[in-house]
């Protein structure tokens, strides 16, 4: 419980940051079987959005809490995202570290068109 409060206070003082910058922000949740990313527009209205537990994104072949998988799901918010007309925004970690499922998310939609 202990790491998950401090998660949530880091996530607090980011998002406090992002909000004042009036910019698109693209969250990431993640948990031990799935990955989850958001993009709210400064009114905090939900632009688009992709997770692992979509038909047609991730086969059942894969397990779903990989690094494998979360490069899927940065491809696919990106793709739309850019279809919204939404090129530069945020990132919002939510208090994770930035390493791992959410490094590769992050890279991977950095790579198919979003700037941050």
């Amino acid at each position: 419980m202990k790491n998950k409060l401090a998660r949530l206070k880091a996530a607090k003082k980011i998002r406090s940051k992002i909000v004042s910058s009036q910019k698109h922000r693209l969250t990431v949740y993640k948990t031990s079987m799935h990955t989850y990313a958001q993009l709210f527009s400064p009114k905090g209205e939900i632009v688009a959005a992709a997770s692992t537990l979509e038909k047609g994104i991730v086969s059942d072949k894969f397990h779903t809490g990989n690094i494998e998988t979360a490069k899927i799901i940065g491809k696919v918010i990106a793709e739309r995202a850019i279809e919204k007309n939404v090129t530069e925004v945020a990132f919002d970690r939510s208090g994770f570290n930035y390493h791992g499922r959410v490094k590769a998310l992050a890279d991977s939609a950095r790579e198919n068109g979003l700037k941050f």
